[in-house]
């Protein structure tokens, strides 16, 4: 699932497919029930049925929910090779997308055993709405350029580049890409340590 650039349309279209395949072969392995997963995760039900689908693909947000969820990591799913290395050349990210919504995503940093934080940087279209969200952690978001129209538990921010957030994620979020260029947006966020 690794690309060298932005993918295409028919490739995230079948990305899109086999994620949810692999989702649910690990959801039926684990013997666990869509309903469950929901209630881990706090998304709906019928999100998740889609997603196993291929009808939906989640944010990278809700991945790492459902990765957690079902005890694996978002790497796993993705086939991302998870190489540590503290230093990661501009030219040497790894970049995949989830789905046909038009967004992709950068790897930052590969993490390493004990890792607290996910740095990752997101390339999203003019009007790519995320998903309403809500699950344990924090996040810092910085805007490196576009326009984004950032929903924080009611509250609503219009954000330019240069402009950040930083907020505990158990409260509901979600956002909006506003103007006529692509966001890209740098986030750093921790999600709680999965036990075993």
């Amino acid at each position: 699932m690794l690309t060298s650039r932005k993918p295409s349309k028919q490739l995230r279209k079948a990305q899109t497919l086999k994620l949810g395949v692999t989702i649910r072969q690990r959801r039926k392995a684990l013997k666990k029930t869509i309903q469950q997963v929901a209630e881990e995760t706090g998304l709906t039900p019928g999100f998740i049925s889609q997603v196993e689908r291929g009808i939906s693909a989640p944010s990278l947000s809700s991945m790492v929910a459902i990765a957690a969820a079902l005890g694996t990591s978002v790497e796993q799913f993705l086939s991302v090779p998870e190489e540590f290395c503290e230093f990661v050349p501009a030219d040497k990210r790894q970049t995949y997308s989830l789905g046909n919504a038009g967004r992709f995503y950068e790897k930052l940093g590969p993490g390493f055993a004990g890792s607290l934080m996910y740095p990752t940087m997101i390339h999203r279209p003019v009007g790519q709405v995320s998903e309403n969200m809500c699950h344990p952690g924090e996040v810092f978001f910085h805007l490196l350029s576009g326009q984004v129209e950032y929903n924080l538990d009611g509250r609503v921010f219009i954000m330019s580049a240069g402009d950040s957030l930083h907020h505990d994620t158990s409260r509901p979020h979600h956002s909006t890409v506003i103007g006529d260029t692509e966001s890209v947006e740098l986030w750093v966020s921790s999600f709680p340590i999965l036990g075993n």
